[in-house]
């Protein structure tokens, strides 16, 4: 499998995986199914065509190649006929967002190095993609975005499997299977997080009394 290959592969996974996130809080908010399409499109889209359009080399990707529209539809469908749903088992919807960002976080920092960028910037644009798209998906839901939920460590997981793919790509020795242990380490720890109710330390420091 090419390099090409790969990337196309593992971007069409994260769409899939993040538009089934989007279709299942369209399904408990009840929209119709105009509405699951958009929202599972802004959560399988929306990440990497911010990050396309920060790097500013033509049209986002997604707007250029109708095969990251199949994915999205593909989501939608599996929802709406209770293929997938919220009950079948626990967290459907964060476990899928996980995996979006898993997978989000590599090929984001590799079409960011690929564009010629820094290894700083490779890492903040694969961050941007891997939670772009979950950010949209509640804002439009009017749901508390994800990356602000103190409830689970969500950006930390991506900025460290993006960092560690800068560290891989400098290195050269860049592999599929290195790349699927980043993405399997980065579901990993956003998923412990959950479970175990990790943290991050809040901006301010409460002040109780009078």
């Amino acid at each position: 499998m090419t390099v090409e290959v790969l990337l196309l592969t593992l971007e069409l996974l994260g769409v899939f995986a993040f538009a089934v996130s989007g279709a299942l809080l369209a399904a408990r908010k009840e929209f119709d199914l105009v509405g699951s399409l958009l929202l599972a499109s802004l959560a399988g889209l929306g990440g990497g065509v911010a990050r396309d359009v920060l790097i500013g080399q033509g049209p986002p990707l997604a707007l250029i190649n109708p095969m990251y529209l199949l994915p999205a539809a593909l989501a939608v469908l599996l929802v709406w006929g209770n293929a997938l749903r919220e009950g079948r088992f626990r967290r459907t919807l964060l476990v899928f967002d996980a995996a979006g960002l898993s997978l989000f976080c590599l090929t984001g920092t590799i079409i960011a190095a690929d564009a010629g960028l820094n290894p700083v910037a490779c890492a903040l644009l694969g961050l941007t993609t891997a939670v772009g798209g979950g950010a949209l998906r509640d804002v439009v839901a009017n749901e508390t975005p994800q990356i602000f939920n103190p409830n689970g460590v969500y950006a930390v997981p991506a900025m460290l499997g993006a960092g560690l793919m800068v560290l891989i790509l400098e290195l050269g020795v860049f592999s599929i299977w290195i790349g699927i242990t980043i993405s399997a380490l980065v579901f990993t720890l956003r998923m412990l997080s959950l479970h175990y109710g990790w943290r991050i330390p809040l901006a301010g420091r409460r002040v109780t009394g009078g």
